[in-house]
């Protein structure tokens, strides 16, 4: 039953974190700051009153490894959500992010010494050429968008390049950290709670170097049209209603996906973020509107085949079959 609930929490939280994130940025671009210093602060504030027992539980990890660990999650939150000031639509937005497995394999391969079947290095190859459909796709667009003068052109065209390079090297930088956070399960066994409340409570003195682009934002936020929250009758400026929503939403997806780490395999888990994000893409799409051409489904289509195949669900679904004919026949 907690499975199916946690699956549950992953797809509303989630693909509603996606709308949420969406109608802020298509108001105010640049609000990735204020976003993600929200959601630090909701998470460590929970984190202190449930996980760290209000300071008084010690870390079963040592802080000086947290503090690498964080340093690496709040530099790769930070870029992902500026992405979004830089030209980047919100589908290439998630389907870059879907390449995690070529940077993960790419980092295995440097770092830890790693090798791995054709199989899986021809999965690899499918999410790279998907991801280049789409990416390129989404360069012609941003340049016919933009062609009310070679001067426009060039200039926007350059601030989508700088997206995809923030894009790729959060990318990578989120790969390290998977693989430093590997070794530091392995050294001292895994604490998925604890290292949620640290990633997100250590990092928030940073904000301080953001703190005046997070006080722009707030001020513009107040100026937003008033609403009226369903239920409690209460009237909130539009924008913080939608900030609200999104923290409280990612906080829901979070949970969701650190209950199905400690109830289900990592295949079943991989599978099911996989299909969130496709359905999340779905969704922006058609809510948004947002422009997609038969090459954009057609390098997703890629993206989505190259990851099952590199998790090697068909083989894991064969075997699970094949296991109770196996037992009856002993």
């Amino acid at each position: 039953m907690r499975p199916l609930f946690a699956v549950g929490l992953v797809f509303a939280g989630c693909c509603s974190n996606v709308i949420f994130l969406e109608l802020l940025v298509r108001k105010h671009p640049g609000c990735g700051n204020i976003v993600t210093f929200a959601q630090f602060l909701f998470i460590a504030v929970e984190g202190f009153l449930f996980e760290a027992n209000l300071g008084r539980k010690q870390p079963a990890i040592p802080i000086r490894y947290y503090a690498v660990m964080v340093t690496m999650f709040f530099t790769v939150s930070v870029i992902n959500n500026y992405a979004l000031n830089l030209s980047i639509a919100m589908p290439l937005h998630m389907i870059f992010r879907s390449g995690s497995l070529i940077a993960n394999m790419i980092l295995g391969i440097i770092i830890l010494k790693k090798r791995y079947s054709v199989f899986k290095y021809a999965s690899i190859a499918l999410v790279s050429v998907g991801i280049f459909i789409c990416t390129s796709m989404s360069a012609k667009q941003v340049t016919s968008q933009s062609s009310l003068s070679e001067d426009d052109g060039f200039q926007a065209f350059t601030r989508w390049l700088l997206g995809i390079g923030a894009l790729t090297f959060a990318l990578l930088m989120s790969a390290r950290m998977g693989i430093f956070q590997e070794t530091l399960y392995k050294q001292f066994g895994k604490h998925s709670k604890e290292a949620l409340f640290y990633n997100h409570a250590l990092p928030l003195p940073g904000f301080i170097f953001l703190a005046s682009d997070i006080y722009d934002h707030a001020v513009l936020f107040n100026k937003s049209e008033l609403y009226q929250v369903p239920v409690v009758s209460v009237t909130v400026p539009i924008m913080w209603f939608y900030l609200l929503m999104n923290v409280i939403t990612q906080y829901v997806c979070i949970r969701g996906v650190f209950i199905l780490t400690t109830e289900c395999t990592s295949l079943t888990v991989t599978l099911v973020v996989t299909l969130r994000k496709f359905v999340s893409l779905i969704v922006s799409i058609l809510y948004f509107q947002n422009p997609f051409t038969p090459w954009h489904w057609l390098g997703t289509l890629f993206v989505f085949i190259g990851t099952l195949m590199y998790t090697e669900v068909w083989n894991n679904l064969r075997t699970t079959r094949s296991q109770p004919r196996e037992d009856k026949k002993n």
